[in-house]
């Protein structure tokens, strides 16, 4: 006998039978430009970073308030402003994720690849979801939560009761603002950007090669605040390990050397520790993140086929498309039921085959051209991933958040797939490598956006909106922020950039270049602008460059600038034994190569540690040319923490990142935990007061204390302590302990939102400065407070705003109770 299941029941705060304005023109808008916003802001932190956090609160937040100031919005308008603008984030995400992996093969970020790509995943996952909806969002209501969707309709609700959250998210924005105009080195840099220390103690010279530093900046103490102060905490001991026990190993063993070893092409008593962790530390970390993400893969194997098998069978139990379970009385389909028709899933899907196939067959990556079959088979092999990995992860963040979704772990297991068929094709060329990577990066978007778009949904159908509006919305999301996207990751790419002089120029022959070396042809810049030569001190370590009023002496070249840069050939090295992988200047007169050419994205400014895990990936599968020694250590590095019983995703991504950034995202996790422990106290004081109290009524009118306390059971020992005849804490409550709503995580977010702001507005006006040789003012490094102590001192006011910010409670209104 076939047993029925009967669905909670739920009440949305908005009836089906009631209309509000929804799809509104101001609420696209609106959301459009937070999307550009947070799409740029989450490609910013992420590469620098390595983690993106969620924005869909923090706009919920701020669209109430700037709806409000423009007259009554209603609760689903701000719904659609959510829905558009998260749509920026969650793509971006996906982006950072897999894109830059083409810089580390070599390859340019075109922006028009970056803008197909982006699209197609980002319209993949939303089309890929409307069928998964009804069954996910509905039929399994109480079982899959949606951890950030439920909090983004709390939000919302309560802002259409009266509460007020945005001043934290406002306050957040203002200070972070104005704190990162004097600190960021691309704007007024009235304190060094990264206060640095580097021992060198004793006559042993105890721990040279390393360094204690930190980017003082505030998205990362936003994002460690947000994160919490355990993982803050394993991220840094990854950063301790490379910086304070690796590389001065590295040192003390290799300074005896009087030949570079092998990547570096630099003796090592000469390199200075940025040198060290480009060399070595990052390889290694590289072969660490690539280790504990197939571990993480097999640890979640489980769960992605549970979800899978799952996934199918509610689609072949569940009713077709047009047909919802829910109808009004009078026979037509309920408002709030209403998804966009099947006609749009198939027809948008085909379209999409059809439309990566014509890129794929007239915009190839250079040197893979494979046919047209071959490209239709890789369309379809997208759209079959696709599918399989957006219905795992949309039902994953439904138990496990969108945070915790193991969107990584996918993405490997479809490089390594494609990457196999690649491998019994022949297909192993470096192209062939910026393929697998072009159908990665497409599926790993499409999953990203279908996680958070379950959330969306989820939002949506706790608060009452219409499905195919909110549908709509995520899709016109979808091209507005790829715009943003696309523009923000090459400007990162060329305004953290760097150009360094060899330190011992090397020659080679065009004629028989070392393995793993290409010729790209004539450098096609007029001018370039210098760094200080490798080795040689820096005030601000990881400085993208000089600025160029200090660096042009004349109208010669100088030590900062070379004005007739089109003189060199451009090399490029992938898996080269001779040279660490990079692009290089070539000069034809000399026959040396004279210039490296550090790109921004891999740099210590904008690490990208996913980028370089998926090309490691690639690489290790197809050309099986990576520094495997360095490698390995970072694979023994990650077996070792996992039979220590960590997980070892978080310390990989540590051991790779650089002290600077980890640093700083633990000094944010280390005021999570103050805050945290500060509303601990609290609570427990005024418990205490409250037991007091409720002994002193216990004396004074026990029938009065009997008739407050029905649930007492004198028999209980749990109730009525034996040793004292008096009634135990059953006043007890829960502390109300930091939430994704709290007065700190959203004071956090403003803080992520200016640093990523204005920290692009630093790159933009870096970027301006290059192209048409013009300064913008800015404080001399010999000005008075150009000090690492000032950077400390700064940082450390700014911290001690977010934890007092932090303990304020919100303005919330009175009904609104919490969860």
């Amino acid at each position: 006998m076939a047993t029925t299941i009967t669905k909670p029941s739920l009440t949305p705060f908005v009836p089906a039978t009631e209309s509000r304005p929804e799809l509104t023109i101001r609420a696209l808008l609106l959301g459009a430009i937070f999307g550009v916003l947070f799409g740029a802001v989450t490609v910013y932190v992420g590469l620098r970073a390595g983690l993106t956090v969620a924005a869909s609160i923090p706009i919920s937040v701020l669209s109430i308030s700037i709806l409000r100031a423009f007259g009554r919005a209603s609760i689903l308008e701000n719904n659609i402003v959510q829905t558009t603008g998260n749509a920026g984030q969650s793509i971006a995400s996906g982006v950072i994720f897999t894109l830059p992996a083409l810089i580390f093969l070599g390859f340019d970020l075109e922006s028009t690849r970056i803008f197909a790509l982006a699209l197609f995943g980002g319209w993949l996952g939303v089309l890929f979801m409307i069928p998964l909806r009804r069954q996910l969002i509905v039929e399994e209501h109480g079982t899959l939560t949606y951890p950030e969707g439920t909090a983004c309709a709390d939000v919302l609700m309560a802002g259409e009761r009266g509460g007020s959250f945005a001043s934290r998210v406002f306050l957040g924005l203002g200070l972070g603002g104005l704190y990162t105009l004097f600190q960021n080195e691309n704007l007024f840099s009235l304190f060094p950007s990264t206060p640095n220390y580097q021992p060198d103690l004793g006559s042993q010279h105890l721990l040279r090669g390393g360094a204690i530093r930190a980017d003082v900046t505030p998205e990362y103490l936003g994002v460690g605040y947000i994160i919490g102060m355990r993982v803050a905490a394993v991220m840094l001991a990854g950063g301790v390990f490379s910086w304070l026990v690796l590389m001065p190993a590295i040192s003390f063993f290799g300074s005896h050397l009087a030949t570079p070893l092998y990547p570096g092409t630099t003796l090592i008593k000469d390199m200075s520790p940025s040198q060290l962790w480009s060399t070595y530390v990052r390889p290694m970390g590289a072969g660490a993140v690539a280790c504990s993400g197939l571990i993480t893969l097999l640890r979640t194997a489980p769960t992605i086929l549970a979800a899978l098998m799952e996934g199918f069978q509610s689609l072949l139990k569940r009713e077709p498309l047009g047909r919802p379970r829910e109808a009004h009385p009078t026979g037509v389909s309920a408002r709030t039921e209403r998804d966009l028709p099947w006609s749009v899933v198939l027809g948008g899907s085909v379209l999409l085959v059809l439309l990566l196939w014509i890129f794929l067959e007239f915009k190839p990556v250079p040197g893979a051209q494979v046919g047209a079959f071959a490209n239709l088979a890789a369309s379809f092999l997208v759209v079959l991933f696709g599918f399989l990995f957006v219905t795992v992860s949309a039902r994953i963040v439904g138990i496990v958040g969108s945070s915790a979704s193991p969107v990584s772990g996918m993405t490997i297991a479809t490089l390594m797939a494609t990457a196999a068929i690649f491998l019994v094709k022949g297909w192993t060329a470096p192209a062939f490598a910026a393929l697998a990577i072009t159908i990665g990066g497409i599926v790993c978007i499409a999953a990203s956006n279908a996680g958070d778009t379950a959330q969306d949904l989820k939002t949506g159908y706790l608060i009452g909106a219409t499905p195919w509006k909110q549908q709509l919305a995520i899709m016109i999301g979808v091209i507005v922020s790829v715009l943003s996207i696309g523009t923000t990751l090459n400007a990162m790419n060329k305004g953290l950039e760097s150009f360094q002089r060899m330190p011992r120029p090397i020659a080679v022959s065009l004629n028989a270049l070392p393995d793993g070396v290409q010729n790209q042809g004539p450098f096609t810049r007029d001018r370039i602008h210098l760094t200080e030569t490798p080795g040689s001190p820096t005030k601000n370590p990881g400085a993208p460059s000089l600025t160029p009023q200090a660096a042009k002496v004349g109208s010669q070249d100088s030590p900062g600038e070379i004005t007739n840069a089109r003189q060199y050939l451009l090399l490029n090295a992938i898996g080269s034994s001779t040279l660490a992988d990079g692009k290089y200047l070539y000069s034809l007169a000399t026959q040396q190569i004279e210039i490296q050419w550090t790109q921004g994205i891999g740099s210590e400014k904008a690490a990208a540690p996913q980028g370089r895990l998926m090309a490691t990936v690639i690489n290790g599968i197809l050309s099986r040319k990576l520094p495997w020694s360095l490698v390995l250590l970072g694979v023994a590095l990650v077996i070792m923490v996992e039979l220590l019983g960590v997980r070892s995703l978080t310390l990989a991504v540590g051991a790779y990142l650089s002290i600077g950034t980890t640093l700083a995202i633990f000094i944010g996790g280390v005021m999570r935990w103050m805050v945290d422990r500060a509303i601990q106290k609290e609570h427990d004081r005024h418990v205490e007061l409250e037991h007091q109290a409720s002994l002193e009524l216990w004396h004074r009118d026990r029938t009065a204390w009997l008739a407050a306390h029905p649930e007492f059971d004198p028999a209980n020992p749990e109730h009525l302590s034996p040793s004292t005849g008096l009634p135990n804490r059953i006043t007890l409550r829960s502390p109300e302990i930091e939430s994704e709503i709290s007065s700190g995580s959203l004071f956090a977010s403003g803080l992520i939102a200016a640093g990523g702001i204005v920290g692009l507005l630093g790159v933009a006006i870096r970027l301006y400065e290059s192209a048409t040789d013009r300064t913008i003012p800015r404080f001399s490094d010999r000005n008075p407070l150009h000090h690492d102590w000032v950077s400390v001192l700064m940082f450390a006011a700014l911290a001690y705003s977010l934890y007092y910010f932090a303990r304020r409670p919100l303005e919330q209104a009175p009904e609104v109770n919490k969860k």
